[in-house]
């Protein structure tokens, strides 16, 4: 006989992850041996259709294109912000996705991107990323584009605060259940802002005619192709460790991207 579920116990086991890279190795009209992407929790082996799988371009390497959904996340945040040639941009929060948006808003053709984030360590790693790096409160104002992705009020407050007439606030955070105060008063209306929400679960209304979540998921997995990025990642953990090593990665604030690797 099974004892009654407590108050928040779950009757099936929670799987963490979901940005997997690994090689096919059977299946019919599989292309075996191929190396592959697949929206998976975190298992050495497992099945799932054809249709799951996005082949991985040549030229990156297996242990990079498991920041494939977070630069799909990123690309989808960017077409929101709808970021013209010669903008100002400034991106705060230095976090997995804030780093992945100014890295692309830094190669729009005459943009001049500014990434904040209050850890001059985490500044520091960033050294060279194609953007001007800064504390939260020397970010420039009058911008043409703000893009909040610290996941804290403080953060969204002080996006506002920084973009100039008439710009687009595109909030990239995700707050779950919290509850938070946007300051809405000040010169938030007199200077006519537009706030914009950012979720890489639907493609922008202007994309969809054109762009599937599939051709979206391709891109990210060819922009994946500069070793620069390799810096994004700030550990690795051998999979057989995870049962040890999980509540420790999560509780880093210097975790950025955390690869978990599998025993060939």
């Amino acid at each position: 006989m099974r004892a009654p579920l407590q108050e928040g116990a779950f009757p099936f086991p929670v799987k963490y992850g979901y940005s997997v890279i690994g090689l096919v190795e059977g299946g019919r009209d599989a292309p075996v041996g191929q190396t592959v992407f697949c929206l998976h929790p975190h298992q050495d082996r497992f099945a799932a259709p054809m249709m799951a799988f996005r082949p991985v371009p040549k030229g990156v390497p297996p242990a990079r294109a498991v920041l494939a959904p977070f630069m799909e996340t990123a690309l989808n945040i960017v077409w929101d912000a709808a970021i013209a040639p010669g903008d100002r941009v400034a991106v705060v929060g230095a976090g997995l996705i804030g780093c992945l948006v100014a890295y692309l808003c830094a190669r729009i053709p005459g943009a001049d991107v500014t990434l904040a984030d209050p850890n001059p360590a985490r500044r520091d790693v960033l050294a060279g990323w194609g953007c001007d790096l800064v504390a939260p409160d020397a970010l420039p104002g009058d911008q043409d584009v703000v893009i909040h992705a610290s996941g804290r009020p403080e953060g969204l407050a002080r996006a506002l605060d920084c973009a100039g007439l008439e710009a687009r606030v595109v909030e990239a955070s995700w707050f779950g259940r919290q509850d938070v105060a946007v300051p809405l008063g000040g010169a938030f209306h007199s200077r006519r802002l537009r706030l914009v929400s950012s979720q890489v679960g639907r493609i922008p209304a202007n994309r969809q005619a054109r762009w599937t979540t599939a051709r979206r998921l391709d891109m990210a997995l060819r922009l994946l192709a500069d070793p620069l990025l390799d810096r994004m990642f700030s550990g690795e953990s051998a999979f057989e460790r995870l049962d040890r090593d999980y509540g420790t990665i999560l509780s880093d604030p210097d975790t950025l991207c955390h690869r978990i690797r599998y025993a060939p």
